[in-house]
């Protein structure tokens, strides 16, 4: 099983301020995606670094609540199938480590 790091998810309330402040960074980010609400980019080396408003975060975490009681960044790890999720989640929750939500199959 290959599990590899490549993505970072920024959640934020605002996307045209976030998007200028990594913009003066140096991040390359499309011009007008700031009325988008999930916007992605790929970094060096494979990374990706993504945006998604609030409102995206609570579609598929109805209780997250943006009030800084959880985080507003999260990391992502690709694996080869749907099955290496599956077993990745498995393995991690079996070790005694939390999960807040179970893999499922995107439509």
């Amino acid at each position: 099983m290959a599990v590899t790091f490549n993505y970072i998810g920024i959640t934020t309330s605002d996307m045209a301020r976030s998007l200028a402040f990594h913009r003066r960074l140096g991040v390359d980010v499309p011009a007008g995606a700031e009325s988008s609400p999930h916007v992605e980019v790929a970094l060096a080396g494979g990374m990706r670094l993504a945006w998604d408003t609030d409102e995206v975060v609570r579609s598929f975490t109805p209780d997250w609540k943006g009030d800084g009681t959880a985080g507003r960044i999260g990391l992502a790890f690709e694996c080869g199938s749907p099955a290496e999720v599956d077993a990745a989640y498995a393995e991690l929750t079996g070790a005694g480590h939390p999960g807040v939500a179970a893999p499922w199959d995107a439509p």
